[in-house]
This record gives C-alpha cells, structure tokens and sequence, in this order.
C-alpha cells in the first residue's frame, strides 16, 4: 500500500473482548460542518412539539393551565372585600369627628410614646431617599426573578398591578377632606398614603414574583417592609394612620384582583407544582395573628371613643397603641392572604399527578 493511502479507523478489542472503533480526530479546516449555525427548522419544530404537548395536557386537564374556579373566586371575593374595608377606614377616619381626632392623637404623639429601639429604625426610614430607594430595589428584584423565570403573564400581571396602585395614588388629589375638628395635622386630604402604596406594592410584587421556596420568606418581608413604611411615616409626620390603613388594604386587593387573572406563564410550570409546608405554616400563622391583632386594636378604639368624641387626653396612650398593633396588624393579613392565594392560584393540585402530596406531619 502506497504511503499517500488514507489511513483507515479499525476495528480493535480491549481486554474484555468488546470490540470498538477508534476515531481519529476531526481538523476543523477541513471539516465542513465546523462553525455550522444551529439548525433553526430542529429548534422551531421541538417548540411546536413542546406546545402540543401543553395543548394535550391542557386537554386532558385544564388546571395545567389555569387555576380552579374556586381559586378565582376566592381572590375575587377576598380582593373587594379588602377594597371595601378601605372605603370603610378612609370613611371612619375622614368623615366622623371621632376619626379625625384620633388620627391627630396618634399623628402628634407616636413618636413620643414609641420606645427608643423600634424608634432608631423608624427614623431611618423617614427619609424619603430610603424609602423609595427600597422599594425600587425591591420592585426590580421582583421584576427580574419574573424574567429570569421566564413567566410572561406574569410579567403582565406584575405591570397591570404597578398600574393599579399608580391609579389608587391619584385618589389622594380626588377624595375630599372635610374640616370636623380643629387638628394638628394638616388639614388636606393626605389618604392614601404614597410611600406606604410604593414600600407595599413592592414587597407584594417581590412575593408574587419569587418561586415556591421563597415565598413564604417574601411574604414575612414585605410584611416587615410595609409595617417600618407605614410606621415610619406617621412618626415623619407625614400621614395620619388612616392614610397607612388604606394604602395597605388598597394594595392588597388589588393584588388578589390581579391573582384571579393568573393563567399559563402567571403560574408555577407543569412538574414542579408541589404542596409546601413553608406556604402553610407560614401563611396560617400571619393570618391568624393578624385577624386577631384587628380584633383587639378595634376593641381597643371603641372602648377609647368616648374620649375621641370629646378630644381627651387620656385616649392618647390607647390611640397611639392600638394604631401602631392596628398598621402591623393589617400589613400581615394582606401578606399571609397575598402568600395563600399566591401558591392557590399558581400551583393547583392536578389530576394528572403534577403535584405531590400535602405534607405529612414530622414523625417523632
């Protein structure tokens, strides 16, 4: 055989006996698929697949792609009552005379009464450079991991609801403020409050935004973020508490509106829905804890109006308590309801053995 000849690959054998071919390498300057572009046609054709597949899927089962009807409703349900009871704060503390008096005890006496540890945090957060500094960052973290996750309704969502809460703002320049009772405060309407809409919304964004594994974290946080927001702005001076509630109960049901509109991509994807422990505990415990918190800042108020009709010194130290339990109170109610319906909405159980089974207690 001449030495110009092609050196052919053979067959050989190991030391077990197999026989395998040795393959030369390949030189990329004479190879004419080196640097090839990737076939757009085999790309194009596995999305079309992959998009049957979720057709079938939602075919055989329809909560691949939406939540239950039930879910819908409750968000639906629980959003208007949560805009209903800020109609019903903004009426109490702006059109009686006793809520304009308690607004001007707890707005000129908070940041007397407050112990000095709490107090130290608050004041950072009556700059507006930190307020909105937060709540920005906060904002874009939610709309990154939306991104990054590549869920595309709920990008929409998340926009439709920054929208919302834009529109809810300009209410400050519309709802009226009549003059019942010479105050401290100033006398123009100031409900509902911006920073505490902005600090809120954002927190409520992040926790929409985030996967299972975090939202239970996201929801203590913007719980925590919303209450510093809305305390520290009554101790800036800058709101009276009615202004905080509504903003609050404002951003949560426009948020539960906003969930019963979750669908495809708004939702957690087919084969990584679980039950999670973390959503439970943690979402039954904020809304327990802040139902009752209510519970006793209301019980609080009433046994304090005689004093808030007449403008009584002696309400001042009540006031001042039962706002602060009250702020707190309804910032974790709107998240632990926010962190429920959230995994309701975005991970229903399906028939198809997407999603494993609710946790089991720990064995001792």
């Amino acid at each position: 055989m001449s030495d110009e000849s092609e050196t052919v690959p053979s067959p050989t054998a190991n030391d077990a006996g197999v026989a395998f071919q040795r393959i030369d390498p390949v030189d990329p300057a004479t190879d004419a698929t080196a640097g090839a572009k990737p076939n757009l046609t085999v790309d194009a054709t596995v999305d079309a697949k992959r998009d049957e597949i979720d057709e079938g899927l939602a075919r055989l089962d329809p909560l691949t792609k939406r939540p239950r009807v039930s879910s819908v409703l409750v968000c639906i349900i629980a959003g208007l009552l949560l805009l209903l009871a800020a109609a019903g704060v903004w009426w109490l503390g702006v059109r009686t005379a006793q809520g304009q008096n308690y607004d001007d005890m707890v707005f000129a006496n908070l940041d007397t009464v407050m112990p000095a540890a709490p107090m130290a945090l608050l004041r950072l957060f009556t700059h507006t450079y930190v307020v909105i500094g937060v709540s920005v960052a906060t904002g874009v973290a939610a709309a990154l991991v939306t991104v990054m996750r590549r869920r595309w309704w709920l990008l929409g969502q998340l926009v439709l609801f920054a929208l919302l809460v834009f529109a809810a703002h300009m209410l400050k320049y519309r709802l009226p403020r009549p003059v019942l009772v010479n105050t401290i405060s100033n006398p123009a309407n100031s409900a509902p409050s911006g920073h505490t809409l902005l600090a809120a919304a954002a927190g409520v964004a992040l926790l929409l935004a985030v996967p299972r594994v975090w939202r239970a974290a996201a929801a203590m946080y913007a719980a925590c973020l919303a209450s510093l927001v809305g305390l520290a702005v009554i101790v800036g001076r800058w709101h009276r508490p009615t202004d905080v509630v509504m903003a609050l109960l404002l951003v949560g049901g426009l948020a539960l509106l906003v969930l019963a509109g979750s669908r495809v991509s708004g939702m957690d994807a087919p084969g990584s829905r679980f039950s999670s422990a973390g959503v439970q505990i943690v979402a039954s415990v904020m809304i327990t804890a802040g139902v009752v918190g209510i519970a006793y800042a209301s019980y609080v108020i009433w046994q304090i109006e005689p004093g808030l009709e007449l403008g009584a010194r002696w309400a001042i130290p009540a006031a001042v308590s039962s706002s602060g339990v009250l702020i707190v109170a309804v910032c974790v109610v709107v998240c632990g309801l926010g962190l429920a319906l959230r995994q309701l909405t975005a991970a229903p159980l399906t028939r198809l053995g997407l999603v494993g089974a609710p946790p089991a207690p720990p064995t001792v």
